[in-house]
This record gives C-alpha cells, structure tokens and sequence, in this order.
C-alpha cells in the first residue's frame, strides 16, 4: 500500500523546503529545491527594503501562548522529514488512539478517517523507553515538573539538584503540555511532553519520555480526547511497519543544566506564572 504524506492541512509550504502535493513513502525526505531568475526583473532601488523569507516554517511559527511567547523553530531543527505532516496511516493501532515508533522516532496520531497526523519526537536512551499499550489518562498545559526516585537514584549528577521540582511554566522541562501516561489504573510516570530541546527531536536523548517541539504538542494536546489508547511500538513491530526510518537519528548524551542556573532566585523572581485562560487554539 503506498504510504502518503503531505504538509500540514490548510496550510501553505514553505516553497523553499516543502514539495507541492503529497510525498510518497519512498520519497521522505526529499527536498525540492526551486530557483528561478527574473531576467527582465525592474531594478530595485537601493533604498526598498529587502524582503526575508522567515526562518521557519508555518507549523513552527513563533506562537502566543498563556502569556507566553514561544519562539519559532528555526529550520534547521525541522529539515526533511523531522516535521509535522499529514498523511494515510498504514500502522497497526486502532483508530482514534496514539501510535509511537521509538525507533522511527515518530508520534502518529491516528485518525477515524484512516490518516493520521505524524510528528517528530526525542525518546529515550536504550533501556529507557516504555513499551506496549497504555492509556492517555491526563493531560495538562505548562505543568510542573520533580524528577522520579529512580532519576534521582540513577542520574543523581543530572537530576539531584532538582528534587523539589520545578513549577510550571517557562523554565518546566515539560514544556507548554503534557499528556500523562498511566497502565492499569496507575501512573508510568512517563509523558508525551513539549521541550526546549530542540536537537534532541528526531534522536534518543531523554530519560524515557516522549519529547515534542512545543508547537506540535500544542497541536497534538488539542486533538486528544481522553481517555486515549497510546502504543509504543516494539522494535520488532517498528520493522515490519517502517523498516525504512528504523533507528532514524541518534543516541545523545543528557543536556545537563544545573539547578543553580536555571533556579537562581533572580531569575525565578521575575518569572511569570502562565495565564492558563490564555491558551493558543489550533494554528
């Protein structure tokens, strides 16, 4: 069955990085790259202003959100298939339901239509990725964030300074949302979360939550209806699935951040708690 993916709906392509129409399994990551000169062209006057063509692409636009304003991710971050697209889903989850390839590097959300929407994430180092079916129980916009006893007990060098958490908003290694996973009634303690991180999106880098840029989990947090089936593909289901993007990316080392730096009382004094009322729709 071919596999067709296309940019965002209703929303234009950046000409430079986007083919027009849909892209073929076989064709992820292709680029189309287009020049062409005017030779007849008027001359352009050295006083007008020089139009730039923005650093990014429409999906990753800087957004307003809760008070906030989140940056765009720059195009670096988003080249080939490492953003947002829409497409016909040939996984194995059932519709209405989350889908994540960890060795793919894939978030699918799976529609009633048979499309789903993908995105790029950050997963785990080896050993540190949940697996197998599980439920969406909760989900929260600029959550908090402690560190678990086994982060504490494992990585005390990375995690220890943050024992007594971090609290929503700007500074939360959660991002702007989080969605909570539980399995048997009870919290994994493991999230699809927003990050700041952006080379982490596309590679194994986090202690075992799913990261997303922050403007696709803005996106994903308001199409998600709770409670809402997630599976976490297997290695041996992510090669019969998409055998072409297994182990797409890298393992990276943990960013390290001290507490002292992103805590100092100055700073923290001066941040903002985010206006909840204020959350950004689709876009």
């Amino acid at each position: 069955m071919t596999l067709e993916w296309c940019c965002p709906m209703n929303m234009p392509a950046t000409p430079s990085l986007a083919p027009s129409g849909h892209l073929t399994r076989r064709s992820f990551g292709a680029l189309l790259l287009a020049t062409s000169a005017a030779a007849c062209a008027p001359q352009v006057p050295e006083s007008a202003p020089v139009a730039v063509a923005p650093d990014w692409l429409p999906e990753y636009a800087p957004l307003r959100d809760a008070g906030y304003d989140l940056p765009a991710i720059p195009l670096q971050f988003t080249q080939g298939i490492n953003r947002r697209m829409e497409g016909i889903y040939t996984g194995e989850a059932p519709p209405g339901s989350i889908d994540v390839d960890p060795y793919a590097k894939f978030l699918y959300h799976v529609k009633l239509d048979g499309t789903a929407t993908r995105y790029p994430v950050g997963v785990g180092r080896q050993g540190r990725t949940l697996s197998g079916l599980a439920t969406i129980q909760d989900k929260r916009a600029w959550p908090g964030w402690t560190p678990t006893a086994n982060m504490l007990r494992t990585e005390p060098e990375v995690y220890g300074g943050f024992r007594n958490g971090v609290p929503g908003g700007l500074r939360s290694p959660l991002g702007a949302r989080a969605l909570y996973i539980h399995r048997n009634g009870r919290d994994t303690y493991y999230r699809v979360h927003g990050t700041n991180d952006l080379p982490s999106i596309g590679n194994s880098g986090s202690a075992g939550c799913i990261r997303l840029f922050n403007q696709d989990i803005i996106h994903l947090f308001n199409n998600v209806d709770l409670p809402m089936t997630i599976n976490i593909r297997s290695e041996v289901e992510s090669l019969r699935v998409d055998p072409e993007n297994y182990n797409r990316g890298v393992e990276l080392p943990p960013t390290i951040i001290s507490a002292d730096e992103l805590l100092n009382s100055e700073a923290v004094a001066s941040d903002r708690a985010p206006d909840l009322s204020q959350l950004a729709s689709n876009f």
